[in-house]
């Protein structure tokens, strides 16, 4: 793997670095920008090349939209995150100073949520590193690659290519293999050669692998463990004659056992270890939409199912998207498109 395979209407890859490296190269501030109710991989990329910025001898504040998860905020980095539900006048004085803005981990503007109009708004350079397919054109710069595990993965070969990696320190290490550990399901899915290249590298600088796994996944509350056997034992729903299962929780549900942003993070995953299962889904009730995530095995394509149907999109095993139906219909929606897809998930090999 390589970076070979960039893809960019505009640029040519050598171009793009040389452009990124003398924007970087002259910019005092940047701001780095996650998607909406960023996950492991968001935080941990933005976080690592946030730090090797800073250690380069840059100003750099990460701008989140809303707050993440508390299993992730162990992170030791020198870089702030800026919540901007918390401290929008900040957040937007900090931001419209920067020189730069990168975005990462997200292929369209939308997925930045509240932040969504300050990066359309934002007149200097805009830097999109990101894994998802089919990025939309928002940025000046775009680097993407959907072959990689991560965004994290991505970033480590995108410092590299700069000739940055003498800014990596035991912080950046830890956000990136962070990054790389929750986007795989501790390596269980979407891997390559690169990937466990990126991690042995990764681990040159000292991070203490099993300190991450116990920070990242034996780290929730009492209220969180509860949900998750609520789901398991009441709310989820098994069609084996589709080898697909799904689970559902309305928002009073998530009331009931004190929901925290990150409380359902891995939770579409769950039947994928019933056997002779194949495709999941996972239905929360938001305020006005239904937020939908997808998981598969083998070659189902959960994006294909995402994006014709719940407007959304990912990749193969891993899709997300929403429903703009109430939350009964949107679960009836589902369950009447399974036989659709009955050949595809009779025919997926695992």
């Amino acid at each position: 793997m390589s970076l070979q395979n960039f893809l960019d209407l505009k640029n040519t890859v050598k171009e793009i670095f040389s452009a990124i490296e003398e924007k970087l190269g002259s910019a005092a501030k940047v701001s780095i920008i996650p998607h909406e109710n960023p996950d492991g991989d968001a935080i941990g990329s933005a976080l690592g090349l946030g730090q090797t910025l800073a250690n380069k001898g840059l100003q750099v504040k990460v701008i989140s939209a809303n707050d993440y998860p508390g299993f992730l905020k162990w992170f030791s980095s020198d870089v702030q995150v800026m919540i901007y539900e918390k401290e929008k006048k900040a957040a937007k004085e900090w931001l419209f100073d920067s020189d730069v803005m990168i975005c990462v981990d997200f292929n369209e503007q939308k997925r930045a949520g509240h932040l969504s109009k300050m990066i359309a708004c934002f007149q200097k350079t805009k830097i999109l590193i990101d894994h998802h397919p089919y990025p939309t054109d928002f940025c000046d710069y775009t680097i993407s690659e959907p072959s990689y595990s991560s965004s994290a993965e991505l970033v480590f070969d995108v410092i590299s290519q700069l000739g940055y990696h003498e800014y990596i320190n035991q912080q950046v290490a830890e956000a990136l293999y962070t990054g790389i550990l929750t986007d795989t399901g501790g390596f269980s899915h979407n891997t390559s050669q690169n990937t466990f290249k990126t991690v042995s590298e990764l681990l040159n600088y000292g991070i203490n692998t099993d300190r991450i796994q116990s920070a990242v996944f034996h780290n929730f509350s009492a209220d969180r463990m509860k949900l998750m056997g609520y789901c398991l034992y009441e709310k989820m729903k098994v069609f084996p004659e589709y080898r697909a299962a799904v689970i559902s929780l309305t928002k009073e549900e998530l009331e009931r056992f004190n929901f925290t942003p990150g409380d359902t993070e891995g939770f579409v995953n769950y039947p994928l270890s019933i056997n002779n299962i194949v495709f999941s889904a996972l239905f929360i009730e938001k305020e006005n939409y239904v937020k939908a995530s997808f998981r598969s095995k083998g070659n189902f394509p959960a994006n294909k199912f995402s994006s014709e149907h719940f407007n959304g999109g990912g990749h193969l095993n891993a899709a997300g998207g929403e429903s703009e139906l109430n939350f009964k219909d949107t679960l009836e929606k589902f369950t009447q498109l399974l036989p659709e897809f009955k050949h595809l998930l009779d025919e997926t090999v695992i």
